[in-house]
């Protein structure tokens, strides 16, 4: 049975939110989680603002660690690597890493969905939908809310609180707002508008679906990812200004020239191209920092709310989960003593959180620009020949994506590796001695170097 003098305030019902939720409740705590949106499970789902996920290997830990993983796979669609589209139609297949290995697309909505449902059926977890948090008391444990239906104001004791709840987080506000608290968010020149490519008439997807799909075109791209009804999740990443820009977008004629321009193999597979760009909103991406993550021991940042990045490392929803997995294991060292875990959590995790941070925005140059690049793509093949010959040889993509190791040592090593990889691509014909004793040498003298 729950332990009723072991409660825990959720402030998010979002992805982390309804996860965290589940790891609380499975410690015996009585659980009450606070979302200014309405319940999702009555409303249903609607995308336009959503970029769908892919889930890889911290995030499925986290939901082994929840014992709930069999209930997520169904919904997940394997995707191996990823299916470049050149102007011309052209199509060109990369593997992310060895065989066997994958990332998996899942719908954002579906995925919140099964884990509101999952949380839900706790008996000591207890929903509030349409609640908008007003207020959190620093020095007492107090926090407010407003009831969005009814206007009603709820204060309520609360010794311990998680704000899941985002990257504009009320929770965070709330600390901003004293000495010393660091902040910063930095905007890219590039929105993203979400799109839609429907499944054929026999309901099948109209293309690969065991791939990340993506027209890379310099400084803008657009990327497709599978669902399990037969539909892609598209996504226009694009700079809100400039010489081809959303600013030039206003018009249906316009849109369709575009498309027709520098994505001409997906539009006969967007029927509904033109209405979902005028339905569908722009969105700006942020990437946000900010120290500490918490407040007195009592109150703790996780997920968007402490570490909002860009998408294009696949692993802004990972990131937060990996949050909930290492905090529930220190839960264990620790004894459940939160005044030692919180703030250890957030010393520890900072850093983490900052190398993802800049991870993120190099791989989006990576996905727009050089997917295309032979240099990129031999860099990329002698890469994947080194793991071989030396499997402690770990490609950064994938320490990353498959492996758990801390994002401050996969960024450091992607610092090394671009210091590697610039001395060997510097070897005099090298796209034929790609494989020879000369990239060997200079491996070899670089691992000796340390």
């Amino acid at each position: 049975m729950p332990d009723q003098n072991k409660t825990a305030v959720v402030v998010g019902a979002g992805l982390v939110g309804s996860l965290w939720a589940v790891f609380l409740a499975r410690r015996g705590y009585q659980v009450k989680v606070f979302e200014r949106r309405p319940d999702m499970r009555a409303a249903g789902y609607s995308g336009g603002r959503s970029i769908n996920l892919a889930m890889s290997e911290r995030g499925w830990k986290a939901i082994e660690r929840a014992g709930i993983r069999e209930k997520i796979e169904p919904v997940a669609i394997p995707m191996p690597g990823r299916m470049i589209h050149n102007l011309g139609g052209e199509l060109a297949y990369q593997p992310y890493g060895k065989t066997g290995e994958a990332i998996y697309s899942v719908s954002r909505g579906g995925l919140n969905l099964e884990l509101l449902s999952i949380a839900g059926s706790f008996p000591n977890v207890e929903f509030f939908f349409e609640h908008r948090c007003v207020e959190v008391d620093l020095q007492n444990p107090l926090i407010t809310f407003e009831d969005l239906r009814s206007g009603e104001i709820k204060t309520l004791e609360a010794p311990l609180i998680f704000g899941t709840d985002g990257a504009f987080s009320a929770v965070r506000y709330a600390l901003q707002r004293t000495d010393r608290f660091d902040y910063r968010q930095r905007y890219l020149e590039h929105g993203y508008k979400e799109l839609t490519i429907p499944p054929a008439a026999d309901g099948s997807h109209r293309m690969d679906p065991n791939a990340l799909h993506i027209w890379p075109r310099g400084n803008f791209m657009l990327i497709a990812l599978p669902n399990a009804d037969g539909t892609f999740t598209c996504t226009l990443f694009l700079p809100f200004e400039g010489e081809v820009a959303f600013e030039h977008l206003g018009s249906d004629e316009a849109v369709l020239g575009f498309f027709q321009q520098y994505f001409p193999d997906a539009v006969p597979l967007m029927p509904t191209l033109l209405e979902d760009f005028r339905t569908n909103p722009t969105s700006s991406l942020m990437t946000l920092q900010c120290a500490p993550w918490q407040w007195q021991n009592r109150i703790l940042l996780l997920g968007d709310s402490a570490h909002a990045i860009v998408p294009f490392y696949g692993q802004g929803m990972n990131a937060g989960f990996e949050d909930c997995t290492i905090l529930d294991g220190m839960y264990e060292t620790y004894g459940g003593d939160w005044s030692r875990m919180i703030p250890d959590f957030a010393r520890q995790r900072k850093p983490d959180g900052d190398a993802i941070a800049e991870l993120a925005l190099r791989n989006f140059i990576e996905m727009r620009d050089l997917v295309g690049d032979p240099r990129f793509l031999l860099r990329k093949k002698i890469a994947a020949r080194l793991h071989e010959r030396h499997p402690d040889f770990l490609p950064v993509y994938s320490m990353v994506t498959f492996s758990n190791t801390p994002y401050h040592l996969a960024l450091r090593e992607d610092d090394a590796q671009n210091r590697l990889f610039e001395r060997i691509l510097a070897i005099d014909n090298i796209e034929q001695k790609w494989d020879g004793p000369e990239v060997e040498a200079v491996f070899r003298e670089w691992v000796e170097a340390g």
